[in-house]
């Protein structure tokens, strides 16, 4: 190999602070690995970055196991460490499937690999694995076994109980996890026949033997109503219980802002900045105030000083860090902070003082920032409005304008930045879609009285803008300062999606430009084209479907459905880990300290990154659990009704229908749409009746009659109710263009 120059530690300071007695950092160890030709030993490795004594020696002994952990290095079996990349490997998260094999999303990016029935033997939905690329299965996808589970993401399932022939198992209620967990005598806690329990698992599978568990909590009988929330909960494992020593240290900050935390800032607290929210927020993480400049306008927004409460590897960093984010179920929240933070100290709740952390904005008339500056502040909101009455202010409504006084002249002042940033956005092409979320209703007592759409205003979309001028301003800031941290990156539309995607438009006589690299401006132009359309909410959601998943990462690709080149989340310290670690960096730059001697390098950015991406995953999933539980519970006393939808989904076995206004879905089962032989045609999305020559295709119009619900399995079944007015007694329809049912031609 030759003989080589031994390398400087460039983070030996930083390691030297953090540890009393430090060794070589992470990113020398990997520069190290990188320079050689062949993985090292523990001795060898030991000589080049200069460890001596037994000491030292255990102590990077410790850090190379951890760095296994985190998938950094491998050990091959001669023990020599080697770099992941040189040896073909590949990092990523396992995606689990209901049927029993899963997918790999890479945190390197790029397509997911297939893990077959026997990978998944061993493997759990979430699980962290290094895995090599063998070969390419019959459909074209790069197949991948495993070399190493490098974290375990389950370690309690929820599920239905069964006992059969003395033995008990647990069926998982997440259908992403296709194992049955072994539950061995003595251990089921006298759980009942048919029960929803909570199982700790005792042993993980592995590729001969299934994963074993130990019954911990019953919930109750199957899926009553009521345990939707619950059973999502436990069921993806988010953190719900406070550690005494967490609430201990954010209890230790009293109520109040004291004196000492004040010194030093600028004073915002005469600015009448105020906070717009829901009507059903209690934790304010952003108040904004502007005002109207020769050139433009000057734009304030203020977000909350969490990083000055929670410093890094404290007890309350080491909890958010494993939350990543709250998460905000339809009748409960589960914070990433304790309420005495999120919703008091940290809180910008209004005519009390309040740290926060604010940018400074100069918008032109045309809508672009020109310069932007950060500041530590103390602020007092000088109010607590709600999207409702902001827009009732900004749209003229007399009585509002006069309840709210001079505020009335702010608010007018931020609804004209809005039409120039909005303007701004437009220009450059970024993709608006505009999706319905549905909203839950609850009486008295708890339970549903209505699903409802949201309906997004104005004041919605004010602040939506305002929100992303300051992410942008802050990801442009920390850029030009050379620090590491998290961007928020989207990656653009892969080939599969796309011809898919491409496929489905066609049938609405639309097409997509952009040939191989479609950029947002060719997604907005589809949008446009169908933005009165009845049709208009479907092609939003599928289209909105044919992107990859925005990720947290320290590695800059841009962010393609807001059309930028560089993205990050500032505005929800709060409520998000990566918005606290980009107040961190930014505040790091305000003390004038060097880039070099930041707490988090970029390895280490990498890995929460991942980690925060899947927190973000995990929240979404049980949130989406919750609601289609809900939303079956609701129409547990619908069965029998008759409702307007719209064809979402045809497939092989029939129709998926989405309600109108509630956003219920369930299915037409194709042996319920008539006495006829039905033929699933996947390339146009529909399916034909051989001897009617009825046809039911996506984004059809239709009118159902729900026949059953299911609470254990989150269905709706429905039946057609009634064939569309224009058919004729003969079931040939009239011809219009857009038609539910049509007369069938041959090609």
């Amino acid at each position: 190999m030759g003989t080589r120059r031994k390398k400087t530690d460039p983070h030996a300071a930083r390691e030297a602070r953090r540890y009393e007695r430090p060794i070589a950092s992470r990113e020398h160890i990997l520069d190290v690995l990188g320079s050689h030709d062949a993985p090292l030993t523990l001795e060898k490795l030991a000589k080049a970055v200069g460890v001596k004594g037994e000491e030292q020696r255990d102590a990077l002994a410790k850090r190379l196991r951890a760095m296994e952990r985190d998938g950094q290095v491998v050990r091959n079996r001669a023990r020599g460490y080697g770099l992941v990349d040189k040896m073909d490997l590949h990092r990523g998260r396992v995606i689990g499937h209901a049927d029993g094999f899963g997918f790999l999303a890479l945190e390197e990016g790029g397509d997911d690999l297939f893990l077959s029935p026997k990978e998944m033997r061993q493997l759990m939905h979430g699980d962290r694995v290094l895995v090599r690329i063998t070969g390419v299965d019959h459909r074209g996808r790069e197949q991948a076994s495993v070399v190493q589970v490098l974290e375990r993401n389950t370690r309690e399932v929820v599920g239905r109980i069964q006992h059969e022939r003395g033995v008990s198992l647990v069926m998982p209620d997440n259908r992403r996890i296709s194992h049955d967990i072994l539950i061995p005598e003595g251990d089921a806690a006298s759980a009942e026949e048919g029960q929803i329990v909570v199982v700790e698992l005792t042993e993980q599978p592995s590729r001969r033997h299934r994963p074993m568990g130990r019954v911990v909590e019953v919930l109750g009988d199957h899926l009553a109503p009521g345990m939707e929330v619950d059973v999502a909960m436990r069921s993806h494992e988010i953190p719900h219980e406070w550690p005494e020593a967490v609430l201990a240290q954010a209890e230790s900050f009293g109520g109040t802002v004291s004196a000492d935390a004040s010194a030093g800032r600028k004073d915002l607290r005469k600015l009448p900045l105020v906070t717009i929210d829901g009507e059903d927020a209690r934790d304010f993480d952003d108040a904004v105030f502007c005002r109207k400049t020769d050139k433009g306008w000057n734009l304030v927004v203020a977000i909350a000083d969490v990083s000055h409460y929670v410093s890094p590897a404290s007890p309350l960093d080491a909890e958010a860090r494993e939350r990543g984010t709250s998460v905000y179920f339809p009748n409960r929240v589960i914070p990433m902070l304790p309420e005495n933070l999120s919703n008091g100290l940290c809180s910008l709740n209004p005519e009390v003082d309040r740290l926060c952390l604010a940018c400074e904005m100069s918008v032109s008339s045309d809508g672009e920032v020109r310069r932007a500056r950060f500041f530590e502040a103390v602020m007092r909101s000088h109010a607590r409005l709600t999207y409702t009455e902001v827009a009732k202010v900004i749209t003229g409504k007399p009585k509002a304008r006069k309840r709210l006084g001079k505020l009335s002249k702010h608010l007018d002042a931020l609804h004209e930045v809005y039409g120039a940033l909005r303007d701004a956005r437009e220009h450059r092409g970024a993709i608006d879609f505009d999706t319905v979320e549905a909203r839950f209703v609850f009486d008295d007592e708890g339970k549903i009285a209505d699903v409802a759409p949201l309906v997004r205003n104005e004041a919605h979309r004010l602040i939506e803008e305002c929100m992303i001028a300051a992410n942008i301003s802050a990801a442009c800031f920390l850029q030009r300062q050379k620090m590491p941290f998290l961007y928020r990156i989207h990656a653009g539309p892969s080939g599969d999606k796309l011809a898919d995607l491409r496929q489905m438009l066609s049938e609405f006589g639309l097409r997509l430009g952009g040939g191989v690299e479609p950029e947002p401006k060719d997604y907005v132009a589809v949008l446009q084209q169908v933005s009165d359309q009845p049709e208009a909410p479907l092609i939003n959601s599928v289209m909105l479907r044919s992107l990859s998943q925005a990720v947290y990462s320290p590695e800059n690709i841009g962010h393609f459905g807001l059309a930028l080149e560089n993205y990050a989340h500032f505005t929800s310290p709060i409520r998000r880990y990566p918005d606290l670690l980009v107040h961190r960096a930014i505040r790091h730059v305000l003390q004038r300290r060097a880039a070099a001697d930041y707490v988090h390098s970029r390895d280490e950015l990498g890995m929460l990154g991942e980690q925060c991406s899947a927190a973000e995953r995990r929240a979404d999933e049980a949130t989406r659990e919750a609601v289609d539980g809900l939303k079956c519970e609701y129409m547990l006393d619908k069965v029998g009704e008759v409702f307007n939808g719209v064809v979402s989904g045809v497939t092989s076995f029939g129709l998926f229908v989405e309600l109108e206004r509630t956003q219920v879905s369930g299915l037409v089962h194709v042996s319920t749409l008539g006495s006829d032989y039905f033929h699933f045609d996947p390339v146009h999305h529909r399916l034909e009746g051989e001897g009617t020559g009825l046809t039911f295709r996506l984004g059809d119009p239709i009118k159902v009659r729900v026949v059953r619900v299911n609470l254990d399995d989150r269905k709706v079944d429905m039946e057609l109710a009634s064939l569309p007015r224009e058919m004729n007694g003969t079931g040939r329809s009239s011809g219009k263009r857009r038609r539910t049912v049509r007369r069938r031609t041959r090609r």
